[in-house]
């Protein structure tokens, strides 16, 4: 389970930037993830859960936005997304494909607990 080791590294980030930023509490955090991460969504809300206990980032909402695997064919240079994992271009059938997304992992934004709460009314 590799979600664990990124949730680590995760809690890791989040301190230190909560106290840069003089943030006591932390209330939603958006991450982005793309496919070829293999990242379970639920492993990696239930290693969330457990790593945030005790810390900044402790009854925080994880909300996790999945990337598509994105393609470039080297012979046409059409741009696509990437069906079924398919790499092959769409518009040629070739199959000199980079990929150009869907291995991102990163914290797109976190906010902190007073602010979440304020913008769900509560």
């Amino acid at each position: 389970m590799h979600e664990a080791a990124i949730v680590a590294g995760l809690m890791k980030i989040l301190e230190r930037q909560a106290a840069l930023h003089g943030v006591s509490r932390i209330g939603r955090v958006n991450l982005k993830v793309g496919r070829l991460k293999a990242v379970e969504p639920q492993a990696l809300v239930a290693c969330f859960e457990i790593f945030a206990e005790g810390g900044v980032a402790e009854g925080a909402e994880l909300c996790v936005d999945h990337l598509p695997v994105r393609g470039r064919c080297g012979a046409c240079g059409c741009d696509f997304e990437v069906k079924g994992y398919r790499f092959r271009c769409p518009r040629c059938g070739g199959g000199d494909v980079a990929v150009t997304g869907g291995e991102e992992l990163y914290i797109e934004s976190f906010e902190a607990a007073e602010a979440a709460e304020a913008s769900e009314g509560g």
